[in-house]
């Protein structure tokens, strides 16, 4: 039986980053990998998001100088996951932060990845007891396309960042802007600019002078890829989703799958490393109680919940993380296509998010503030709207609108008054022509007593306008036309709920075993490591540090 073990491959399902990642590190123990992506790309989510990759007390930060250690970490996660307790893994939670740091070091050790601090990005929630104001923030260093080879083509590339530029230039102009002079540089115009929350499935990345330098969420995923693809014992199947985990007994023991020349079976040890479940209504519905008129997505559509579904055939026990909590932001119908998008423009000045009855009812330059408040079960704000003026569309534009630009007929309602507006959208007019005048009369003083707008360092750093005084988010609507639409929240990939694992990425069961032959390491599985405290980078960083305890257990060095 050990034998046959030894020779039976180790099955990964789903390509993104931490499937990658367990399937290099798989590899690097003298392990065979067949990896199964249900797209005909490879990347995932992780490929078209920021790149950001969460981990206190790196071993990177460190060698930079900045200060930090693994008890400041649990102190912050703790501080800001105390909306719901019970929803935090104790366990997982301390084996994660103590693990994270090793896992950082070892990727970068084994040549999967140059890592680097991005500067000046604090902690979303820098008003938690343990945040730090730079240094838990890392992604790649430039990594080459070239150097994926053939698999170049096959590479997911993000359309909502300016893949080929970096965090230094995007937090030196501003994100919005970063993007716009990339598109200018290539194309010599602003006309057909792909901003920022574009969704129309156009992938791209900038080359300089020949070169084809990947960035932000598509390099991190690339770097892992262009060193997976010079192990030999890994195989990439492509357009073969699995439909179904096969079982002996209570245990796991391979996969079947749909293959482009029809049903394919494999026998092995199983790691799902799918995403989550953002492009199947019904699930979505299920977890976070939205129907499609109020949510879309900006994650690939590839992206089913098939590692839940999956999990669920063999009795695995699915935790839910409250909707108020899970990473979702404003966004809006993509202005090419049937896609959503999304961007920093609902956070940039000369804007504000109201509801249907005219109201400002939350920081609405901070997703995590939205979010909570908008879904809030004893206030619920939906529908709700963002609002802007002229302003707005001559500096920053709106997602494939450049600034200056013309809106496309009919995607946004414009309006000569603040009232007239609101007529047009459903919104009380009286009220909402109340909330503009207070809002204007605060933010000329570039402060926000009421909701906090401007209070969030890493907003204004990530996604205001550094030329915007005294606050980078905060800037009066005075100038007519007015402008305003309908939005959704839209998911990144990130769920939250999901498949219950423990600290070491083993799948459980209603009951609390554990399913022998089963891990989860992707988003698939319910983020009960943070639970209801989320900052950009906690999922990526999971990913990747559970790929490295779960590729160390099924390749026979089991991590301490």
């Amino acid at each position: 039986m050990v034998g046959r073990a030894a020779q039976e491959p180790i099955i990964v399902v789903g390509a993104g980053l931490s499937g990658l990642a367990t399937a290099l590190g798989a590899a690097l123990h003298g392990r065979r990998v067949v990896v199964f992506e249900s797209a005909d790309l490879v990347g995932g989510a992780a490929a078209y998001s920021g790149g950001q990759v969460w981990c206190g007390a790196n071993p990177v930060a460190a060698r930079d100088g900045i200060e930090d250690s693994k008890q400041l970490t649990e102190r912050y996660v703790r501080a800001i996951a105390q909306a719901d307790p019970d929803a935090l893994d104790e366990k997982a939670m301390l084996r994660w932060i103590n693990t994270a740091p090793q896992a950082i070091r070892y990727w970068e050790d084994v040549g999967a990845i140059r890592w680097k601090v991005i500067p000046g990005l604090a902690d979303y929630h820098n008003e938690a007891d343990g945040a730090l104001p730079e240094g838990r923030y890392l992604t790649n260093d430039l990594v080459d396309g070239a150097e994926l080879g053939e698999w170049r083509e096959l590479m997911r590339v993000s359309p909502y960042f300016p893949v080929g530029t970096t965090y230094d230039d995007m937090l030196a102009k501003g994100r919005r802007a970063a993007y716009v002079d990339e598109a200018e540089q290539e194309r010599g115009t602003h006309a057909g600019v792909p901003a920022f929350g574009l969704a129309d499935g156009t992938e791209r990345a900038r080359t300089h002078d020949g070169g084809d330098p990947l960035t932000f969420g598509t390099g991190v995923v690339a770097s892992f890829l262009a060193r997976l693809r010079v192990e030999p014992n890994v195989e990439i199947r492509r357009s073969t989703p699995v439909t179904e985990l096969l079982r002996e007994g209570s245990a796991v023991v391979g996969v079947r799958a749909d293959g482009p020349d029809g049903p394919v079976q494999e026998r092995g040890p199983v790691v799902l490393a799918t995403s989550t479940y953002d492009w199947d209504p019904e699930l979505v519905r299920e977890m976070v109680g939205l129907d499609p008129e109020d949510f879309g997505s900006v994650a690939p559509e590839s992206l089913r919940g098939d590692g839940i579904k999956l999990a669920r055939q063999v009795g695995a026990d699915i935790a839910r993380i409250p909707a108020t909590s899970v990473p979702m932001l404003p966004g809006w119908r993509s202005q090419v296509g049937t896609g959503y998008g999304y961007g920093p423009e609902y956070a940039m000045p000369h804007s504000m998010i109201v509801d249907s009855g005219g109201n400002r009812f939350c920081n609405d330059s901070y997703w995590v503030d939205i979010v909570s408040k908008t879904l809030d079960p004893q206030d619920r704000h939906l529908p709700f709207f963002l609002v802007w003026d002229d302003q707005h569309r001559r500096k920053y534009g709106l997602a494939a609108t450049p600034p200056g630009g013309t809106y496309p007929e009919g995607w946004v309602s414009s309006a000569p008054t603040p009232r007239a507006l609101a007529e047009q959208l459903g919104i009380d007019p009286e009220r909402f022509a109340d909330t503009v005048a207070r809002f204007n009369a605060n933010a000329a003083r570039g402060v926000d007593p009421d909701f906090g707008r401007g209070t969030v360092t890493y907003v204004n750093r990530f996604a205001g306008d550094p030329d915007q005084r005294p606050c980078p988010v905060l800037g009066e609507l005075v100038e007519p036309p007015f402008h305003g639409l309908r939005l959704k929240l839209v998911g990144t990939g990130i769920g939250s709920s999901g498949v219950r694992i423990d600290g070491d990425g083993h799948v459980l069961a209603a009951g609390g075993e554990v399913i022998d032959g089963l891990h989860a390491v992707g988003s698939c599985a319910a983020l009960t490591t943070t639970g209801t405290g989320y900052n950009s980078g906690f999922a990526l960083g999971r990913g990747v540090t559970l790929a490295y305890l779960v590729s160390n257990e099924l390749g026979g060095v089991p991590t301490p």
